[in-house]
């Protein structure tokens, strides 16, 4: 019975375990096979829906790979996922087209166009491009390439009258010489237009002559009589109007130094117009001569008559014109003595555009080149543009204003030179786009009142006119001229002229002689005197002969302006003896100076008097020559120029500032010394005098040229007379402040005229005792006042 329990039990114990180790379920990716209870791997790639159809888990355009336990996703070739990748898992991901022609701009290479297909890309050449291969179309990884196809290569391509030129992808056809398209174009390709005889599809391409055609093919143009191309026979014939050169009876008469070269110029126009094989002319040569006759008609001076100057500008004007022709490109730039020129020129069948400027020492031309070329109807297959200045031709040119009028007490004066500039183009009366022109000035000026002007030959003979032009800016150095035409131009200024009337006239004359009188006694009197002579009076002695010398000057030579260096000369010298005036009154007021302050050697050395009286003003005159010479001499006097005039006034302002502070200092100390307890009263009043006299002979002569920085402008005729009188009477002056109203100089004067007119009678000697001992007596108060303080020095 026990065995049999037993026996149970063991079978109950062996079934609890076989049923605790059967699987109860499988990891995902296993199915459970019911027969061998094993987890086995599931292909999702072939699992089969309820229907018996397959599930596809990658979608499209992808492959489905299993793992163990899983799978994935793998795109087919040329596809990927939206996040770029090739492989996925898991349902929802999707293959699209890869876009190989964006992601890679130069997969295919050179000279081909991508184009993406589904799947893949291929490769395609472009137009006028071959594959390596011959296919049509490859992929970028197959190592081919395009390569340009040589069309003209091909026969006929362009037709008999055209050359073919081949290009990278394409080419063009151009006609050979003689022949043209219709259409106007210079090059063509296709087999839309071809070329045709040149003379047959523009009847217009000689202009005023006939279209003829060469053995090889090139056509040449025959001009009419009247008309050439000078000398290229492909160009257009225009007219050459050789007039201009044959008024030799007008020209002999004015000009007598162009005759020979109008005459050969006349000869060479009607070679050019009449001959069927016109000579080829050098035009480099022509310019040569020309410049040669500018220096020797502006050498001999001032022609002084409008009608020479008309005559002259349009000599030149029509030689330029002529000669320019015959220039190579780009043109040539010359200059002689008396002329500088720049010339431009562009050559060829198109007409020319763009700016362009040319340049001299003189001014600057602003001009586009179609106004240079004008009408395309008349282009003679070339274009210039010149650029003439003039050394001296406004000497001859001032004084012809014509029309116009300056305002009361102003006069014009030209403020440049006068220089040509002209161009190709046959109508430069009135340009569609005006021309600017700069002109640099002769003086620099910070005046306003500039215009421009050109030379009008039809207004009484010639004279200068503003018609067409205007100013554009105006500054010290340049004025910038905008016309609507082309001549020769110039800047004109008007000028303020200070009154040169009768009455100034008179002051200056009569108040100049007294002052020459005046001045001589002076010196007379500080250099024979024996009895007066002290360092003061030789002060006032160089005083009064550099004043003498100045006048004489001022009357003998002011106005003598025919020639240029000797008015400037008479200006320089001018210039130091008003100068070496205005240092001797500087050493007067040192003087002055020293005789208050200084107890011992109050006394000037004469040497050192001498070099600051005459030495600073020349080193100021030397450096002022050197600097500017043509600061000396104007045009209507021999004095400094009006931009030159603070070489005179800067040195005078500072001599008066240094004199005005010896002064202060002289009079102050002064004032100490009659406060003093033991004032010496007879040398102070002495001094005093000396001082006041000092003071006012500088404020008469700083008044004088006070009243000479006002003259230069308008409204100042009561200055003008003020200055005039100043400076007139400046000798008169002087002698009655320095010899009149000293007591001493007028003893001394009584004394010499009691020699001559007092009757020889017994009681002489006594009058002359009389005067010795008042003589004696004048002489020891001098001793008491200036004579003592020099004495003192030698104690």
């Amino acid at each position: 019975m026990a065995s049999k329990w037993n026996l149970m039990i063991l079978a109950l114990y062996l079934s609890l375990v076989m049923v605790l180790s059967e699987p109860s379920k499988c990891n995902p990716g296993f199915d459970l096979n019911k027969t061998t209870k094993e987890c086995i791997d599931i292909n999702e790639c072939t699992e089969l829906t309820d229907e018996e159809k397959p599930v596809v888990p990658c979608g499209e355009n992808a492959i489905c790979l299993n793992t163990d336990g899983s799978y994935y996703c793998q795109c087919h070739v040329g596809f990927e996922t939206a996040s770029g990748n090739v492989t996925f898992s898991g349902v929802g991901g999707q293959c699209k087209d890869i876009n190989e022609c964006f992601k890679d701009k130069d997969i295919c290479g050179p000279n081909a166009t991508c184009e993406n297909t589904n799947p893949h890309y291929s490769c395609i050449c472009r137009n006028g491009f071959n594959s390596t291969t011959g296919l049509k179309s490859f992929r970028g990884s197959e190592n081919v390439t395009c390569n340009d196809i040589d069309e003209c290569e091909k026969e006929d391509v362009c037709g008999p009258n055209a050359e073919c030129f081949n290009t990278q992808g394409s080419y063009y056809c151009v006609c050979k010489i003689g022949f043209g398209l219709k259409s106007g174009r210079f090059n063509f390709s296709g087999s839309q237009e071809k070329c045709e005889d040149i003379c047959s599809i523009d009847k217009t391409i000689c202009g005023n002559g006939t279209c003829h055609h060469r053995g090889n093919g090139s056509h040449y143009c025959a001009c009419h009589a009247g008309f050439t191309n000078y000398g290229n026979k492909r160009s257009r014939c225009t007219a050459l109007n050789c007039d201009v050169f044959k008024d030799r009876n007008n020209l002999r008469e004015k000009l007598p130094a162009a005759h020979n070269l109008m005459m050969q110029l006349e000869k060479s126009c009607l070679n050019l117009t009449e001959s069927e094989d016109p000579k080829e002319l050098d035009g480099e040569d022509i310019i040569k001569q020309l410049l040669s006759l500018i220096d020797e008609l502006l050498s001999g001076g001032a022609f002084n008559d409008n009608r020479k100057v008309s005559t002259f500008l349009n000599l030149v004007e029509n030689i330029l014109k002529f000669a320019a022709a015959f220039i190579k490109p780009p043109g040539t730039r010359r200059s002689s003595n008396y002329s500088e020129l720049e010339l431009l020129v562009r050559k060829g069948a198109d007409l020319p555009k763009g700016a362009v400027t040319l340049s001299s020492k003189q001014a600057k031309l602003d001009l586009q080149l179609e106004t240079a070329a004008g009408d395309p109807s008349y282009y003679p297959g070339f274009t210039t543009v010149y650029l003439l200045g003039y050394a001296n031709l406004e000497d001859s040119a001032k004084g012809f204003y014509g029309k116009m009028k300056p305002e009361a007490n102003h006069r014009f004066e030209l403020n440049s030179k006068v220089v040509t500039a002209s161009v190709s183009n046959r109508n430069t009366s009135h340009l569609q786009v005006p021309i600017n022109l700069t002109l640099y000035h002769l003086k620099k000026t910070n005046e306003l009142n500039h215009a421009c002007v050109f030379w009008d030959a039809s207004e009484e003979g010639g004279s200068w006119s503003t018609r067409g032009c205007q100013v554009i800016e105006s500054k010290p150095e340049h004025t910038v001229c905008s016309c609507n035409h082309l001549s020769s131009f110039a800047v004109l200024m008007a000028l303020y002229d200070v009154e040169d009337t009768f009455e100034l006239q008179l002051i200056t004359w009569l108040g100049l002689s007294l002052s020459l009188i005046c001045l001589f006694i002076c010196i007379l009197t500080f250099s024979l005197i024996q009895s007066i002579k002290s360092p003061r009076t030789t002060i006032h002695l160089h005083l009064c002969i550099n004043l003498f010398i100045a006048f004489i000057i001022l009357l003998a030579g002011l106005s003598r302006t025919e020639n240029r260096v000797g008015c400037a000369v008479v200006a320089g010298l001018l210039h130091f003896f008003f100068l070496a005036a205005f240092c001797w009154m500087c050493l007067e007021g040192i003087q002055l100076f020293r005789m208050v302050v200084l107890v011992f050697n109050t006394n000037f050395k004469t040497l050192y008097m001498l070099a600051g009286g005459y030495g600073v003003p020349a080193v100021i005159v030397a450096i002022s020559a050197i600097v500017n010479a043509k600061g000396y001499g104007t045009e209507k006097y021999c004095w400094l120029h009006l931009e030159f005039i603070w070489s005179f006034f800067a040195p005078v302002c500072v001599i008066i500032t240094v004199n005005v502070f010896f002064f202060l200092i002289t009079v102050w100390k002064l004032a100490e010394k009659f406060s003093s307890l033991n004032p010496d009263l007879d040398n102070l009043h002495k001094i005093k005098v000396f001082t006041i006299t000092a003071v006012a002979q500088l404020t008469l002569l700083g008044t004088m040229w006070i009243f000479g920085c006002f003259q230069f402008n308008e409204g100042t005729i009561v200055t003008s007379y003020l200055f005039t009188v100043c400076g007139s009477f400046q000798g008169v002056m002087l002698f009655v402040m320095h010899c009149l109203f000293s007591k001493q100089v007028r003893d001394e004067y009584g004394n010499i005229l009691s020699r001559f007119w007092a009757p020889r009678v017994k009681s002489y000697s006594n009058i002359t005792d009389s005067h010795t001992s008042k003589a004696n007596a004048s002489k020891s108060s001098q001793d008491t006042g200036e004579s003592r303080i020099w004495a003192q020095s030698k104690f």
